[in-house]
Order: structure tokens, then sequence, then C-alpha cells
């Protein structure tokens, strides 16, 4: 089944996130403060939303945030396929640095991408995570 990028709005992004991120929380939970000033990106499969992630621009940096897909359709690379294309979409709008607030048990999959964890470690929600970055 043919695959597609495209920009989506950030009420699609919610449904995916809420979805595979935090099930079992609050669906306002998974709403950024700044979901109106991030670029929303989407790959479907078909007509069917399958993986979502945002981008946000500051400066020379872009972080992407809220990375999901649906767990039905993980392994088959999608997640790969989207983030591929974010990270050029970053460096066509400026960045000099991509950057993540990865989950520990993702670093592998970031390192795929040629992120690099940084010293920075953090705990939200019960799980740990390390910040990742790559220059562009």
């Amino acid at each position: 089944m043919k695959t597609t990028i495209a920009k989506i709005d950030k009420e699609m992004a919610w449904e995916i996130r809420h979805k595979v991120m935090w099930p079992d929380r609050n669906f306002d939970y998974i709403k950024l403060e700044d979901d109106d000033a991030g670029f929303h990106y989407g790959l479907f499969k078909g007509d069917l939303l399958v993986s979502v992630v945002s981008l946000f621009i500051n400066q020379r940096g872009a972080q992407f945030r809220k990375f999901a897909t649906l767990q039905q359709e993980q392994g088959m690379g999608h997640g790969s396929t989207l983030l591929s294309y974010v990270m050029k979409e970053a460096e066509s709008l400026g960045a000099e640095r991509v950057w993540c607030n990865a989950r520990k048990n993702k670093v592998d999959f970031y390192k795929k991408f040629g992120l690099q964890e940084t010293d920075i470690f953090f705990t939200k929600g019960g799980k740990s995570y390390v910040i990742m970055e790559k220059r562009i």
C-alpha cells in the first residue's frame, strides 16, 4: 500500500500521540503549549494516519517532539521514513542542529539517524529520557 507524508493539523497528531504514547493519561496530557507554533507531519498508509511527529524551529535549532507510530504499524519502516523526511525539512527551514528528548529505550533507533546522546538526562511521567542531537 502506498505511503505519503503530509503536513497535518495538530488535532490529528493528538489522536495518535494519545493512543501510542500516553493512553492511560487524560487526553490533554499529550498536548503541548506551543503546538500552535509547530509544524505537524503525518505518514499515511493509504488513507490511514499511522505515524506523526511535530517539529519546532527555534533560531538555528529544530526540535522534533511527540514522535509516535501506531503499535500495529511499528517495525515496518514508517517511523524511519517520517523522521528522515522531517530532518530534511528542518534543514530546509534553516536549522543547523536537530534534537529531541529521546526515551532511553529508543536511543539506538535515533543513533541510526546520526543523533548522539548528550549528558542531559531526565525523568518525566515515570519514563527516562536523554537529550539527543545532530548538527546538520
